[in-house]
């Protein structure tokens, strides 16, 4: 696949049905979030200034700004700012959580993550078509930019 409107085009195939759209809303966001709470938890460098570390899942976003980069500008500047404001609830989530330390802050973020994904096979199951990313796991990145998609398109911004 070539373009951006290749991807969601694939991926919208498997994604016809309204319940199975309705869930993917609720859970390719919580999917996100879960996936880079736990990736945050690795951390690979810490600034001796300030409250500033590099994660694993910095290493994540960087990569599949590169992937979105190909693709779509726009796409990639709403995939910038969804990953801001990801990593921006999980600091929040991390500085006010009980001071039990990481364990429980990844028994969440696995919970979530778990769930999530059982929401999505649910999804697809309804659907009657097995999840896009059978097919290539490039798809894993397609599914919240086909979301981003959806709002793009409701308020005129064009990718």
């Amino acid at each position: 696949m070539n373009t951006i409107n290749d991807w969601l085009d694939a991926y919208g195939e498997s994604h016809q049905n309204l319940t199975n759209k309705k869930i993917h809303w609720i859970c390719v966001p919580l999917i996100m979030l879960s996936l880079l709470g736990i990736l945050s938890l690795v951390k690979l460098f810490s600034s001796p200034i300030g409250n500033f570390c590099i994660s694993i899942a910095h290493i994540l976003i960087f990569l599949a700004i590169l992937f979105y980069i190909r693709l779509s500008v726009s796409i990639t500047v709403g995939m910038i700012i969804i990953s801001i404001l990801n990593l921006y609830v999980i600091h929040e989530f991390e500085v006010y959580s009980d001071n039990g330390g990481n364990t429980g802050i990844f028994l969440t973020y696995f919970i979530i993550f778990v769930t999530a994904w059982i929401g999505q096979f649910i999804g697809h199951k309804i659907e009657g078509k097995k999840p896009s990313f059978f097919d290539d796991l490039k798809f894993l990145l397609i599914g919240p930019a086909w979301l981003l998609s959806f709002i793009y398109k409701k308020i005129g911004i064009k990718y």
